[in-house]
């Protein structure tokens, strides 16, 4: 679900699942360390832009796939697939531009969080919802507050409440905010300016950049992971399903 072009210096990552939303698969993480392993084997490329096809940028993890996980092993082994694909966004020497329009909800947020630059523009929407399924947003809770305070992030971690793009730019987690439908042009505007600068001296100035907080991504793995098998987390995903509100018993 995730197309991939490079065109001159510039890799465009596509997130491509429009009818539903580009809420993300299992497959997708391994489809997006597989971009990113491309665009650092590629010498031409000095950044990378990733966005969302059709109406938004990513609602998340796809809710109705969490069912098909068996056991607290393999609960265990989709969170790390899933934090370490992101963790691999901040680690690669590319300079990676999310160019946001519409919902960046859960694992769409999440994804925004560990890219370098954030353009969205006016229809843009980010949020962490994940407690509404019984659930915690595992890398927001570890990198978040690398961009946003401690009160901005327990108000999306708690409440679930979106923030539009200009509250979103106010508490960090956006860089420039642009009028609807110019977010890719702005993107490829910061991505060419970016490929003008000496591609060493930028990777490694990222390097240093993203040294923070990640000692704590094991324990936000098992903490997901038990989540995942909670009966809150099943009764979430029920409702969701089910289209009804959750009564969560706090088990």
């Amino acid at each position: 679900m995730l197309r991939y072009e490079a065109r001159g210096a510039v890799a465009w990552c596509t997130i491509d699942r429009p009818d539903k939303l580009n809420a993300m698969t299992r497959a997708f993480f391994g489809e997006l360390r597989e971009a990113l392993d491309a665009a650092a084997a590629d010498p031409a490329v000095r950044a990378m832009v990733v966005h969302g096809a059709g109406r938004c940028f990513s609602v998340g993890g796809d809710i109705a796939g969490f069912g098909d996980l068996a056991g607290t092993a393999d609960r265990r082994a989709y969170a790390h697939e899933a934090l370490t694909a992101l963790r691999a966004v901040e680690a690669t020497p590319v300079p990676v531009i999310a160019a946001v329009h519409g919902h960046a909800l859960g694992g769409g947020c999440e994804l925004t969080m560990v890219c370098d630059i954030v353009v969205a523009d006016e229809t843009a929407r980010f949020g962490t919802p994940e407690a509404g399924v019984g659930l915690m947003p595992g890398l927001g809770v570890v990198r978040g507050r690398a961009h946003a305070s401690l009160h901005w992030m327990k108000y999306l971690v708690m409440t679930g409440l979106p923030l539009d793009a200009h509250e979103a730019r106010l508490a960090g987690l956006v860089n420039v905010v642009v009028p609807e439908g110019e977010h890719l042009d702005e993107a490829a505007r910061l991505a060419g300016i970016i490929s003008e600068r000496s591609p060493l001296a930028v990777s490694t100035a990222k390097a240093f950049l993203g040294w923070d907080a990640w000692d704590r991504y094991p324990h936000a793995i098992d903490a997901v992971a038990m989540l995942q098998g909670s009966a809150d987390h099943a009764e979430g995903v029920a409702a969701f399903t089910e289209r009804r509100p959750p009564a969560f018993e706090g088990r």
